[in-house]
């Protein structure tokens, strides 16, 4: 089980390095649900000793991203694998709440062999089943999700769905609301990765 946990201060990059994390996703803003990290603190955290993701959102709000927004995702893309770090958390939707497949195709060629998550976009979208199948085209490591719900625990009965239908194929990594003590029943469904 790989147990990865957001933070976005120095002290809970600290405090999670200590407390055992095995990857970390690092954010600005988690206040706002997350926002691309800076420079400075990529850098630092490019020195834990553990793989970290970037967060890859230039603002609050939607993932209905324009052109000049992309460019900068595409510019921060960069900063991270400058930087040194395993990877980056990606979403980006369409007015509709589907996936921006051509959007997320760009990010990704810009993020070339860096390990890529798709983030809670996808708890937008219509047609989770649909969705899945998109990543996995679009060649992502990992799907973050809560079931569509607010929190995993909320959103369990369709995680573990989506966990069947992945079948191996993609992790399926539950988050939002997971816990020691709730931890087990995702762990039981077949989850191998946790976001906390």
């Amino acid at each position: 089980m790989i147990l990865e946990v957001c933070v976005d201060t120095s002290a809970g990059l600290a405090e999670a390095v200590a407390g055992g994390a095995d990857r970390i996703e690092l954010c600005a803003a988690l206040a706002l649900g997350g926002l691309t990290p800076s420079a400075g603190f990529m850098a630092e955290a490019a020195r834990c000793g553990l793989p970290v993701m970037a967060m890859i959102r230039p603002r609050a709000g939607d993932f209905v991203f324009s052109e000049a927004e992309l460019t900068q995702m595409e510019t921060d893309i960069a900063t991270a694998r400058a930087a040194g770090l395993a990877g980056v958390v990606l979403g980006c939707s369409l007015p509709d709440g589907r996936l921006d497949v051509a959007a997320l195709r760009r990010l990704r060629a810009a993020a070339g062999e860096m390990d890529c998550t798709l983030h809670r976009a996808f708890d937008l979208v219509p047609d989770q089943a649909e969705a899945l199948e998109q990543a996995l085209s679009l060649r992502f490591s990992r799907i973050l999700t809560s079931g569509g719900e607010c929190t995993a625990e909320a959103g369990a009965e369709r995680i573990a769905a989506l966990l069947a239908q992945a079948k191996g194929r993609i992790p399926v990594m539950p988050g939002s609301g997971i816990t020691a003590a709730n931890a087990p029943r995702f762990l039981a469904m077949g989850a191998t990765e946790l976001h906390a």
